[in-house]
């Protein structure tokens, strides 16, 4: 039987991800919308859904932590958000926030995509 492989770090996840083809980095413009950086499309809050959310805190520094969101789009592509937060916030435009907390959540299991 084969195990599912433990995610704990950033990089697991990451790579996990890029291995799948789902490594699409979603980031936020200038003009306050988010733009996906491997498919190349312009998102508004309500074109994506936050499908899972993945916290992790730095081993030897408490301030290094940071979430990963995984979205998917209405095109069913899967991308994903990268924070840093606290001192090493990574981002750093002001809308970041308030585009983040207009976007649906929906909890997923996610075997169907790392399985």
């Amino acid at each position: 039987m084969e195990h599912p492989i433990e995610m704990n770090t950033l990089s697991q996840v990451l790579e996990k991800l890029r291995l799948k083809g789902l490594d699409n980095e979603i980031k936020m413009t200038d003009h306050g919308k988010m733009q996906g950086i491997g498919i190349n499309k312009i998102y508004n809050p309500e074109d994506l859904t936050i499908i899972k959310t993945y916290r992790f805190e730095g081993d030897s520094d408490p301030a290094d932590n940071s979430v990963l969101y995984l979205l998917e789009d209405k095109d069913k592509q899967i991308g994903y958000i990268l924070d840093a937060y606290g001192m090493y916030s990574s981002q750093e435009n002001t809308g970041f926030d308030d585009f983040l907390k207009k976007i649906p959540t929906a909890d997923r299991d996610m075997q169907e995509l790392f399985g």
